[in-house]
């Protein structure tokens, strides 16, 4: 049978126990043409039929063993050429299983039209959805990693003490380390298991956000950590409209009690950040 490596890789990505990356192809193939080369030495040693061996054969004689014309050199561009068109085919004929690239290399999976089917199989609970506030804490954490628990309420703008617990719990987020600021406070990143949630290999795969690149982050931070009265302008209000939906005081010109407007912005921000599920409930 004629050499073909859309075969092959799946042949060896079925039997696999795991992920295959490219290199762990590349170094089948290396096995094989290492074998072969012992194959002339082999026959040699091979005594005569009257006499009991236990050479062992380098490959077992069946229709579709490896043959002579396997390429001296399977590079990783034929490789990614095999497996786009394994993948291709593989949705055209709308199968079952799918062929995936992960950050560890590739695999078959089933397909989520079937996912309810192998639930039912491993008797396991539906997956549970990720809350708003889950959502939001996940995504500071992804575009900002290593980020320290402060930064992150600051940028969401309330404590994320049960949203980051949540995300713990399922391994989406993971303790990468230690921040060197004052107190050594501990540092947040995103595991493995975050990148398979989300189909990415690497989270330099994310894609860029104009609402948390880090240069306008970094300067909202500054401002908020320098408690910078923010106007309604930055606040993409029309001028003279405040949050709440009432006029605009002349600033500088005291409140009741001789506070400034300014003051009191300052008060707001001093106040305790409440938690995500208070704000749910709300």
């Amino acid at each position: 049978m004629a050499f073909s490596l859309d075969r092959v890789l799946k042949a060896l990505l079925f039997g696999a126990s795991g992920p295959l990356s490219t290199k762990d192809i590349q170094k089948v193939f290396s096995k094989f043409h290492e074998q072969i080369e012992l194959l002339p030495e082999m026959e040699v040693a091979i005594p005569e039929e009257d006499e009991e061996t236990n050479v062992e054969q380098p490959f077992l004689e069946a229709e579709g063993m490896p043959t002579s014309d396997v390429p001296s050199l399977v590079t990783a561009g034929q490789i990614r050429e095999s497996i786009d068109r394994i993948s291709a085919e593989l949705k055209e004929r709308d199968e079952v299983y799918r062929l995936v690239e992960r950050h560890d290399g590739f695999v078959f999976v089933t397909s989520p039209t079937v996912g309810e089917w192998i639930r039912l199989l491993r008797d396991e609970p539906r997956p549970l959805k990720l809350t708003q506030s889950a959502l939001e804490t996940l995504a500071v954490i992804a575009y900002r990693q290593p980020v320290v628990r402060s930064e992150v309420e600051k940028i969401r703008g309330v404590s994320i003490d049960s949203a980051l617990s949540r995300l713990m719990e399922r391994d989406l987020v993971q303790i990468v380390g230690r921040a060197e600021l004052p107190g050594r406070p501990i540092q947040y990143g995103t595991s493995e298991a975050f990148l398979e949630f989300v189909g990415l290999r690497t989270v330099e795969e994310l894609p860029s956000s104009d609402v948390l690149s880090p240069r306008q982050i970094d300067e909202w931070l500054h401002e908020v950590s320098n408690q910078r009265h923010v106007t309604e302008t930055e606040m993409g209000l029309p001028e003279g409209e405040r949050a709440d939906g009432s006029a605009e005081e002349v600033s500088g010109e005291s409140d009741i009690g001789g506070e400034s407007r300014e003051t009191g912005e300052v008060e707001k921000l001093e106040q305790p950040l409440e938690d995500d599920a208070d704000r749910e409930a709300i």
